[in-house]
């Protein structure tokens, strides 16, 4: 039987229907943007000077709870999206990784006779990304600031800085949190108040008058879990029982700062190799090799978070390691700015440059899922200033997006676009 004759007209009338093929699977292949990226900014709302060791007046916070936003993808810009009322100072925001639920520290609540604070989770919207209140437990401590979810999802860690406390919180399966199974608090001497790597002329001081515990965040594989204590300079390092939710002394128990530096925060590199610590007083970073096989911590440089020659009170913030691992970022207070530095092959900074954080105080910064802007917290500014990030530098160029909010303290991301819709 002779093939059938391939004409022009049922040539072109096959390539059309090819061509309908190919497109349908490229267009199923995309991700369809048919849900918002939605932004929750934490913030303080109620003084804390009930909370200090020294009575001393501070305003009240000029934030209203956790503030919703759509981000506009192509500009980065922040359009209000609405707002979940809270007097008790959300102030550290950590959403799940499938995006359905997120979970808020307390700073300012008051619970029994210990004075904890509390920890809320909320069930996020799929539609809109509004929140609704699921529950909320005690934080094991006064004065929560930060929080963390173990890699398996199922335990919050969350570190209590006035009571100078961390807990273990577990997750039940429908996302609700539960009673502490866990709560170890900090013991042991004090820092100094005059730090040592302090630049000239500094008279920084917030965190050595007792216990501090400002972070805590377990490894890449969840087998161990860091926290800083910023009043004693210890990163402590322990071993993570997930059967039990426990968390079980390691040896050695921690890593020690130069005295008086004040370690807040750490990120850990891509590669789980490096570790990179902030130290508040100190303004300056640390970089840590890290043995993931035993927990340990061996510091091999130290280099100031600010610019060649300043002099005078710094208090740094908060520190990131972009998701390519080029670039480390350390926010600094008082000075202003976000000092950016690039890793070199193995794992030392080098300083490129600063960039103006459009306004004063920067509790905190965050990038956006993509890495393509930095939304920068400028606490006594009352604002949040949006920067495009430079994938080739590592600089930040300011958009010109400024977005209103008062006494902001933290800023985390929800994708709510379904891809192969």
């Amino acid at each position: 039987m002779n093939p059938p004759q391939l004409t022009r007209r049922s040539f072109l009338k096959a390539s059309s229907v090819f061509a309908a093929i190919v497109a349908a699977d490229w267009v199923r292949a995309q991700p369809a943007r048919d849900g918002p990226l939605m932004a929750y900014v934490g913030t303080f709302t109620s003084p804390l000077k009930n909370m200090l060791s020294t009575q001393v007046d501070l305003p009240p916070g000029n934030g209203r709870g956790i503030h919703l936003f759509r981000v506009d993808r192509t500009t980065g810009a922040l359009t209000a999206a609405g707002l979940y009322e809270s007097g008790l100072s959300p102030n550290c925001i950590v959403p799940n990784p499938a995006g359905t639920r997120i979970y808020a520290t307390n700073e300012t609540e008051h619970i029994g006779e210990a004075q904890e604070g509390s920890v809320s989770a909320f069930e996020v919207d799929s539609r809109d990304g509004q929140l609704r209140l699921l529950n909320t437990v005690r934080s094991g401590g006064k004065g929560p600031t930060h929080a963390s979810l173990h890699p398996s999802g199922k335990f919050l860690f969350v570190a209590n800085y006035f009571g100078g406390t961390v807990a273990v919180l577990p997750v039940l399966p429908d996302g609700r949190l539960g009673e502490p199974t866990d709560v170890k608090v900090d013991a042991g001497p004090i820092g100094p108040t005059r730090a040592t790597n302090a630049p000239p002329g500094s008279f920084a001081f917030s965190g050595h008058d007792h216990t501090h515990a400002h972070m805590i965040q377990p490894d890449p594989a969840g087998r161990f879990v860091l926290h800083a204590d910023l009043g004693q300079d210890r990163i402590y390092n322990w071993k993570f029982d997930a059967g039990r939710g426990v968390l079980v002394a390691n040896n050695p128990a921690f890593v020690a700062l130069p005295p008086g530096d004040g370690p807040r925060h750490f990120h850990f590199h891509p590669n789980g190799r490096w570790l990179y610590s902030l130290q508040e007083e100190g303004s300056n970073l640390v970089l840590f090799d890290y043995d993931a096989a035993t927990g340990r911590l061996t510091a091999r440089q130290t280099i100031s978070s600010l610019p060649p020659g300043y002099a005078g009170s710094n208090f740094c913030s908060a520190i990131l390691v972009s998701a390519d691992g080029k670039f480390v970022y350390a926010g600094n207070r008082l000075h202003d700015s976000i000092a950016i530095f690039a890793v070199g092959q193995n794992g030392e900074l080098t300083f490129v440059t600063e960039e103006w954080t459009r306004g004063n105080y920067p509790r905190s910064f965050s990038f956006d899922p993509t890495g393509r802007f930095l939304y920068s917290l400028n606490q006594r500014a009352d604002n949040v200033a949006v920067f495009r990030v430079d994938p080739a530098t590592g600089k930040l160029n300011f958009t010109g997006h400024y977005t209103p909010v008062g006494n902001p303290s933290s800023i985390a991301f929800i994708d709510l676009a379904k891809p192969g819709a």
